[in-house]
């Protein structure tokens, strides 16, 4: 499966750096799906608009689809206003996608 980047305004706010993330439950190994990282730093939140092959659930939390462990709440982050993900802490596994 090839994918391929966003180049958004997002991006080039945080010094034009990206990285393909897969993401897994951290208590099943579950895979959840792919999210763009955009700039440095540690993953506290996940942008809807930079997951990948993923359905949003009609609920405000995000869940594994096999333990149903919640793995974070919907919110609009409030410096951007962007509806994101914020993930509670150990939740969720994270490997870079070459």
């Amino acid at each position: 499966m090839k994918i391929r980047l966003k180049k958004d305004k997002y991006r080039k706010a945080r010094g034009g750096t990206s990285k393909l993330l897969d993401l897994f439950c951290e208590s099943c190994s579950t895979h959840l799906f792919y999210y763009q990282k955009d700039g440095p730093g540690i993953l506290k939140r996940l942008y809807l608009d930079s997951i990948i092959d993923f359905e949003k659930s009609s609920e405000n939390k995000l869940v594994c689809p096999n333990c149903k462990d919640t793995l974070g709440v919907y919110y609009v982050y409030p410096k951007e206003k962007r509806p994101a993900y914020r993930l509670f802490a150990g939740e969720v596994t994270k490997k870079i996608v070459k």
